[in-house]
C-alpha cells in the first residue's frame, strides 16, 4: 500500500526527514523533530499537528512501541519493523520508491496558530504564515485539503442545498509540473481554480448550478513574502447565486529548493461576499515563518477590480 502524505526518513540523506506527498518525494526536507507529536486522524495531505502531553504522551508512546518494534539484524544494526499493512521487501529502497512508515512526527499544519500570535495561521510545509483578517477563521469541518482559512459561518448553496462559505483561501505546493514560471503557473491554474470553486464540488454536485461565463479582471506581477510572484483574477458568473471572484497566485517558496507555492482565493460576489480588498490584505500579510518584517504586495497594484 502507498504510504499517506507525511514526513519520512530521507532515503538519500538518512539524517533528514523528507516530505512524501502521497505519490512522490518532494524537495522539502527538515531535521527530525523530537518525538511527542502525532498526526491527527483524517484525510488529505495536511493533517493538523496535535501536541501530546502528560498522560496522552505516555499512551502514544505505548502505541508507538507496540507498532514500531526496534530490534537488531544479524549484523547488530538497528532496524525498524513496520506494520504489516505497509510492509515492503527488506532490500533497501531506491530514492524514488515510496517511504516505509516511520514513527509519528509532526504533520504539516494548515490551521494551527503560531505560538505567539493567535491571529496567524502557519503553512509549515511551504514555510509561510497568513494573517487572519477580521471575520475569518481557521478551517473547521472543511473537506478540501490545504485550506488556510475561511469566512466565519456557512450558508446553503443556491443550487444543490449543500453547505457553502463566502470566502476560502487555499495554499499548496506546485508538484508534478516541470514549469517554474509563476506567471505561467498562475495562468494554467486559474481555470481549475474557478471550476473547483464554482462549477463542481468534490463529489460532483453543482452548488451554484455550474459556471456560465468568466472574465479576467486583473493580473500582473506581485511580491509575496519578499519573492517575485504573479497573480490572475477572474470574475465568475454562475447559473444560480451572485457568482464570485477567483484568484490564482504563485510565488517561489522560501524553503527547500524554492518549489512554487500556489495560493487560491475564492470570494463570493454580492453584498454577502468579502470585499476584494481583503485579497490584497491577505497577500500583503504573507510572511516567511519566523520573519515578521518581510512583506508582500510590492510590484503590482492589487486593488479591487469590478
Amino acid at each position: 500500500m502507498t504510504p499517506p502524505p507525511g514526513w519520512y526518513r530521507d532515503p538519500s540523506a538518512p539524517h533528514l526527514e523528507r516530505w512524501w506527498d502521497g505519490t512522490a518525494w518532494t524537495e522539502h526536507r527538515r531535521p527530525p523533530e523530537p518525538v511527542g507529536y502525532g498526526p491527527a486522524a483524517g484525510t488529505g495531505g495536511r493533517g493538523k499537528a496535535v501536541a501530546v502531553t502528560g498522560a496522552a504522551a505516555v499512551l502514544v508512546a505505548s502505541i508507538v512501541t507496540g507498532v514500531f518494534v526496534l530490534g537488531e539484524d544479524d549484523g547488530g544494526t538497528p532496524r525498524t519493523q513496520t506494520p504489516p499493512a505497509t510492509a515492503t521487501a527488506t532490500d533497501p529502497s531506491p530514492v524514488n520508491d515510496p517511504p516505509s512508515p516511520s514513527p509519528p512526527s509532526p504533520s504539516p499544519t494548515a490551521s494551527a496558530p503560531a505560538a505567539d500570535d493567535p491571529a496567524v495561521v502557519e503553512d509549515q510545509l511551504n514555510g509561510v504564515t497568513f494573517l487572519l483578517p477580521d471575520g475569518w477563521v481557521r478551517p473547521k469541518y472543511v473537506a478540501e485539503d490545504d485550506v488556510m482559512m475561511t469566512t466565519d459561518g456557512t450558508y446553503d448553496c443556491p443550487a444543490d442545498g449543500s453547505v457553502c462559505r463566502h470566502g476560502v483561501v487555499v495554499s499548496r505546493t506546485v508538484t508534478a509540473n516541470a514549469e517554474s514560471s509563476p506567471k505561467v503557473l498562475a495562468q494554467q491554474d486559474i481555470e481549475d481554480a474557478a471550476d473547483d470553486a464554482y462549477d463542481r464540488d468534490l463529489i460532483g454536485n453543482k452548488p451554484f448550478g455550474g459556471i456560465e461565463s468568466h472574465k479576467e479582471v486583473a493580473s500582473g506581477p506581485v511580491a509575496v513574502a519578499g519573492r517575485a510572484g504573479y497573480y490572475v483574477r477572474w470574475r465568475v458568473t454562475t447559473a444560480k447565486g451572485p457568482g464570485g471572484y477567483v484568484q490564482s497566485m504563485v510565488f517561489p517558496s522560501t524553503v527547500g529548493t524554492e518549489s512554487p507555492i500556489l495560493v487560491r482565493y475564492v470570494f463570493d460576489a454580492g453584498e454577502d461576499g468579502p470585499p476584494l480588498a481583503v485579497m490584497d490584505e491577505i497577500t500583503k500579510g504573507i510572511r516567511p515563518i519566523g520573519d515578521a518584517d518581510t512583506g508582500g504586495g510590492v510590484g503590482s497594484g492589487l486593488g479591487p477590480t469590478d
